[in-house]
C-alpha cells in the first residue's frame, strides 16, 4: 500500500477532518497575501487529549510544473495533557494557521492535516496570479 492511498478527501462542509484553505482566488504577482488553513469550519473538530489535530502542512504546485513546494509545516503540541490527567492541562493549541506568501505564477495550494485517530486528510484550492 502507498501513502497516497491513505490520504482522505471529502467536502469540508460535511466532514470535520478536512482542512479548509481560505484566501483570495486571484492575487497579483509578487504581492504578499494571507492564507488561512483551519479545520472544523462547519463541523467542529474536537481538541482533546484523546482526539486532536497534530499538524497541518501547506504546499504549492505551480501550474504546468512537475514539482510541489512546501510552504510550511505547523505542529500543534498542547492538547490539554497534564500530570493531573487528560484534558486537565492549562493549554490547548487551536488547529488553525495563517501564513503570508507571494506567488510568481498561478497554481494550486494543497493542505494536508493529521488527526491522531482518523489519519491524513487533504484539500486544495486553485490560485490565479494576474
Amino acid at each position: 500500500m502507498k501513502l497516497a492511498e491513505q490520504i482522505q478527501q471529502a467536502d469540508w462542509k460535511k466532514e470535520k477532518h478536512v482542512p479548509v484553505i481560505e484566501c483570495a482566488d486571484e492575487v497579483k504577482a509578487g504581492e504578499i497575501f494571507e492564507v488561512k488553513v483551519s479545520l472544523g469550519k462547519e463541523i467542529v473538530h474536537p481538541n482533546t487529549t484523546e482526539h486532536h489535530i497534530r499538524w497541518i502542512s501547506l504546499y504549492f504546485r505551480p501550474e504546468g510544473e512537475k514539482f510541489t513546494y512546501q510552504v510550511g509545516h505547523y505542529e500543534f503540541s498542547a492538547h490539554g495533557e497534564s500530570a493531573q490527567g487528560a484534558n486537565e492541562g492549562p493549554i490547548y493549541t487551536h488547529h488553525e494557521v495563517r501564513v503570508s506568501l507571494k506567488l510568481g505564477k498561478s497554481g494550486t495550494l494543497f493542505a494536508l492535516s493529521l488527526c491522531n485517530i482518523h489519519g491524513l486528510w487533504e484539500s486544495s484550492k486553485e490560485i490565479k496570479v494576474v
